[in-house]
């Protein structure tokens, strides 16, 4: 007797979780212990399978729709540049001398080292420290040169300024208020000469 009562409690206990979890996945659905399920106005059973199952299929759809839009997410969203690319020339200089300045910092980090160690490359290491600093100056210096010479050639736009054209503007309009004003003299005479020939 003890083992069927274990059984029986072991039953209940299932079959009450099972209900909980039901209730858990649909709350704002009423479930019965039974397994029935039950609109909120207490309508039966039968009566509300048909909505039930029409609200689980566009539950689904819309689940699916969201997961698949997850999947084909991008991975990346490309954002306009913010400056534009440097012309080969530039970055060129631009990548040399930061190379160069690179390699003269780290000899100078060794001459250092080294002085404070007391290491017989010490001396060494100090004058090409020097030598190389000389060049990573030249290096720095080519940058801005090569740009200005860039600028000159390819990045200079010839356009007149804003003052430029308003004294254009203000020309072109005296040009023609002169030949009005000389179209306007020749019709006159004309007039003039042709009143003259019709009175002799």
């Amino acid at each position: 007797m003890g083992t069927a009562e274990r059984q029986e409690a072991l039953e209940d206990g299932v079959a009450a979780r099972s209900t909980a979890q039901r209730r858990r996945e649909a709350p704002d659905r009423g479930i019965a212990a039974d397994g029935g399920v039950t609109t909120g106005g207490g309508e039966s059973p039968s009566g509300s399978h048909e909505p039930a199952a029409a609200e689980f299929e566009e539950r689904g759809s819309a689940r699916a729709a969201a997961q698949q839009q997850e999947y084909y997410r991008p991975l990346w969203i490309e954002e306009p540049a913010r400056r534009r690319r440097l012309p080969d020339p530039v970055r060129t200089a631009a990548v040399r001398a930061v190379l160069i300045i690179a390699v003269t910092l780290i000899q100078a980090t060794v001459a250092f080292l080294c002085t404070m160690a007391g290491s017989w490359l010490a001396f060494p290491m100090v004058i090409s420290s020097v030598v190389s600093t000389v060049v990573a100056t030249w290096g720095a210096l080519d940058v801005w040169v090569t740009r200005q010479m860039w600028n000159q050639r390819n990045g200079v736009i010839s356009e007149p300024s804003s003052t430029a054209r308003a004294l254009r503007r203000e020309r072109r309009r005296a040009q023609r208020q002169a030949r009005a004003g000389e179209r306007a003299q020749e019709r006159i005479a004309r007039k003039g000469g042709a009143g003259q020939l019709s009175h002799s």
